[in-house]
């Protein structure tokens, strides 16, 4: 054989499979609407559409390595949060990116707490709700402020729950340092500098404490950090 085949059959074993996305709304304008804008990108397949969020626990169990789920809170039968709260339950669950028409909506809080990993404003413009699904399959949290900060701070200090404090014995006294500043809207840069440690042993810390506290990325650090009142809604 040449060497051109050999070189074809490894070029094309580099290429990464497509990121597989369900869309999750009860409006079908809407939901075809995303479905045609991510369908339209080389490394984005759609591979399922759902009506409600029961639909979407239905057909989540019937795909294979399912990437991200674009997740409507308010839909008939179940809703975006509890759905969200089941498929995050789920070993290799998918992540979960929330579609909201308000950006300052107490059901989207509720799903960030339930295990979303960002959300996503309705209007927001084709080239922001395709780079959202590539930053969430990435592993990446989508907390983009101020919109994200404004949501946290006003319905943070409603959800105090000092039992979930317990959570964070498990942390180094460094560890909880790292945590307070990411829950205040830190990069790993900024706390690099605030810290004087390098970036890198930044993202040591973030990782471990992640880990300890089981938390799958850093919108769910913020959250927890606020509802522990590790950090208060106005603190900066």
């Amino acid at each position: 054989m040449s060497g051109d085949g050999g070189e074809s059959i490894v070029s094309a074993a580099r290429v990464s499979a497509p990121i597989k996305v369900m869309v999750v709304d009860d409006q079908d304008l809407v939901r075809d609407g995303i479905a045609m804008i991510l369908d339209g990108q080389p490394d984005i397949e759609v591979v399922a559409q759902a009506i409600d969020g029961a639909d979407a626990i239905r057909q989540a169990a019937a795909v294979l390595d399912l990437g991200v789920v674009l997740m409507d809170v308010r839909m008939p039968v179940m809703d975006g949060i509890e759905a969200t709260r089941r498929l995050a339950a789920q070993v290799n669950a998918p992540r979960v990116l929330i579609l909201t028409t308000f950006d300052l909506d107490e059901y989207v809080y509720d799903a960030l707490r339930a295990g979303a990993s960002g959300f996503l404003l309705k209007r927001s413009s084709r080239d922001e709700l395709i780079n959202a699904v590539r930053v969430i399959a990435a592993g990446e949290a989508l907390l983009a402020p101020p919109v994200t900060r404004r949501l946290i701070d006003r319905f943070a200090d409603s959800r105090l729950d000092p039992a979930v404090a317990a959570r964070l014995d498990v942390l180094t006294a460094r560890e909880r340092e790292v945590l307070v500043l990411v829950a205040k809207g830190n990069s790993n840069a900024e706390i690099a500098a605030e810290l004087h440690l390098t970036e890198h042993t930044v993202k040591t810390h973030v990782s471990r404490m992640l880990a300890k506290t089981g938390l799958r990325d850093r919108v769910q650090a913020v959250i927890l950090a606020y509802d522990a009142g590790l950090v208060t809604a106005g603190q900066r």
